[in-house]
């Protein structure tokens, strides 16, 4: 890595329910590469705070910064517009432009068979299943990991993926897009769909819809491939 490679800080953010800990298995290896690594906390409430939660997190940082998203997150880390963002990573992630929500494209194709059925709670946050942690989240993860991920979980409200979308960053940034062959939460189709048409630098793998937990290395691999043309 280059000095001013090095120099440079991964923003990780989280999605739909899951915490920081998502990203246990790659921010090591990152590490290890010279770069600073932040995994930051959003909240899950709205679109708007999640998007105002991150912007505290890089408004932190010296230097140039990659913002990488899993699924939901992706619609956030598009809404940071600063001047020292270099490049988005997108790892399985949604992408809607401006005027889009989040559930357009959760709901844009039929739902995989084993994707689960959801629904808001009385005070409008939705969870997930147990269960489907290991038959759609994480299909490929151990019985332990998907109980754990289970244990951890955070809700999400409805206003998240029902508040429409602002100008997204990536008509401006570079951006890089992780494509789950294998997902049962986002059907790859989509994917390959926001992929291409924000142009991003696809790479697809058969890999779940967490390959943070299940193919860590290929995470990382596209987040350093992100980080060398943006700031190498």
């Amino acid at each position: 890595m280059t000095a001013s490679t090095q120099a440079a800080t991964v923003v990780l953010v989280h999605g739909a329910w899951a915490d920081r800990s998502c990203w246990s298995n790659v921010i090591l290896p990152l590490r290890r590469q010279g770069l600073n690594i932040i995994a930051a906390p959003i909240p899950l409430t709205s679109l708007t705070d999640d998007s105002v939660a991150l912007r505290r997190v890089v408004e932190r940082v010296g230097g140039p910064v990659i913002l990488v998203g899993h699924a939901y997150a992706g619609a956030v880390i598009a809404v940071a517009q600063h001047d020292q963002v270099k490049a988005l990573v997108y790892i399985a992630a949604l992408a809607p432009d401006e005027g889009e929500t989040v559930a357009d494209f959760f709901y844009r194709a039929a739902l995989h068979p084993q994707a689960p059925k959801l629904a808001p709670d009385a005070y409008g946050m939705i969870w997930m299943p147990e269960e489907s942690f290991g038959q759609a989240v994480a299909h490929k993860a151990s019985p332990d990991q998907t109980a754990i991920m289970s244990a951890v979980q955070r809700p999400i409200a409805v206003q998240c993926i029902q508040q429409r979308a602002p100008a997204p960053a990536w008509k401006t940034k570079s951006s890089w897009y992780l494509v789950a062959e294998e997902d049962r939460m986002i059907l790859p189709e989509t994917q390959c769909f926001m992929a291409a048409r924000m142009g991003a630098t696809i790479r697809s793998h058969a890999v779940d819809h967490t390959p943070m937990y299940t193919a860590p290395n290929l995470v990382v691999d596209v987040i350093l491939e992100a980080v060398r043309a943006a700031t190498g």
